[in-house]
């Protein structure tokens, strides 16, 4: 499918460049029909502009699903700013990108995402009101990657219920990929009630983090030893698409239920899991708790 081809279907498409400060930037608007765009702004050194363009209509779309699934006044939005979170964020590229969005006059709303944090929306919003997800200090209700990790962990017992007929998490495996501001906080709450974690990250930083405040999480080698591993449930916390055809063939827990968005790399997936006999938990359900947050 060609851009032209992609772009069909969404209200507006946004590209913002600002070169005196660096700014490379994509806000995505694929529905208003609720109300205002809402969602989070991604920064990612993601390897061209297609492939940026491609994340950020994939994840405008799932926005509109959300949203109106948590019975938000809100439609579906998403913007993507082009580079390194740890060597490219500065607080000018911020305000650009902040007075980028104030641009569209309130038609989009903007929160954290992944590469972005509380601290960067309260930078964001002196230039722009249309900005949620800030600090309480600035009128916000600060971090949402709590009640996402809990929308995420209730999301689990739920799939435990339906599988197994309890709740319950304990003694049951999860393998979470991605231990971030939702994946780190998921663990937590799974070990807390008697589960046993098995992580993966490409950060060594996040994953030291993880294992300093739970010293009994097991780490995996990569992301991929996920796959294979002896675990009930799938939980992908990270960047979408993990789930590939040639995952969802490997695949050998039981479940797959995370906080990451889209992580089916096709919808028909979904099918192709459930012919397998493993269950997948709407993304767009299970990760709302976030959204819940900062847009209700």
């Amino acid at each position: 499918m060609t851009s032209v081809e992609a772009l069909a279907s969404y209200e507006q498409v946004l590209v913002g460049n600002d070169p005196t400060v660096g700014l490379r930037a994509i806000v995505a608007m694929h529905s208003t029909a609720l109300g205002p765009a809402l969602g989070g702004t991604r920064f990612v050194a993601y390897a061209d502009h297609e492939a940026a363009l491609a994340d950020a209509l994939a994840l405008a779309r799932a926005m509109t699903y959300k949203n109106a699934l948590a019975g938000l006044p809100h439609g579906g939005g998403k913007a993507v700013i082009v580079g390194d979170p740890r060597t490219d964020k500065t607080p000018e590229k911020l305000l650009a990108y902040g007075r980028l969005v104030a641009s569209l006059q309130g038609r989009y709303v903007t929160a954290c995402d992944v590469g972005t944090y509380v601290a960067d929306m309260d930078v964001v919003a002196t230039v722009n009101p249309w900005t949620t997800g800030r600090s309480p200090e600035h009128g916000g209700a600060g971090d949402s990657g709590d009640l996402t990790a809990v929308g995420v962990h209730h999301s689990l017992k739920a799939v435990a219920e339906h599988l197994w007929g309890t709740p319950s998490l304990a003694g049951r495996r999860v393998a979470i990929a991605g231990v971030g501001k939702v994946g780190r906080r998921l663990a937590g709450h799974v070990l807390a009630e008697g589960g046993r974690v098995l992580v993966a990250d490409v950060s060594a930083d996040a994953v030291a983090r993880l294992r300093a405040e739970h010293p009994g999480v097991e780490v995996a080698a990569s992301a991929d030893a996920l796959i294979e591993a002896d675990v009930d449930v799938l939980a992908p916390c990270a960047l979408g698409g993990m789930i590939t055809a040639e995952v969802a063939e490997r695949l050998t827990a039981q479940a797959v239920c995370g906080g990451a968005n889209n992580q089916l790399a096709a919808p028909a997936l979904a099918d192709r899991l459930a012919e397998r006999g493993v269950l997948f938990a709407p993304d767009f359900l299970v990760n709302a708790g976030g959204v819940i947050a900062v847009g209700a």
